[in-house]
């Protein structure tokens, strides 16, 4: 459905029923966008195993807040790098690398 495939901003709940874990981390990651996921589980275990699984740039678990300061940013064509965090501050750095010393 487009409205599960699409970055759909305001106040919209697309609810997809699964039967098994695994297929509710595929039909989660089938989009071709990833800026944030949303997670409901009260197992902390299959929270961290289901959220290391999510292609997505942002994981809340449980309604959990966005915490301020933490590097902001997307997977696939929600965008590449980050704003905020240390992630964020290495868009302004140059880095070099030397080769053949020694």
């Amino acid at each position: 459905m487009r409205i599960a495939q699409e970055e759909i901003f305001g106040p919209v709940l697309v609810i997809i029923p699964f039967d098994t874990e695994e297929e509710a981390i595929e039909v989660a990651n089938d989009t071709p966008y990833g800026l944030a996921a949303y997670l409901q589980t009260g197992d902390p275990v299959r929270a961290e195993r289901v959220a290391a699984r999510l292609r997505a740039g942002a994981v809340h678990i449980n309604g959990g807040g966005f915490n301020y300061g933490s590097p902001f940013g997307g997977y696939k064509q929600s965008g590449n790098g980050r704003e905020g965090g240390m992630m964020g501050l290495e868009d302004y750095l140059e880095t070099k690398t030397l080769h053949g010393l020694g």
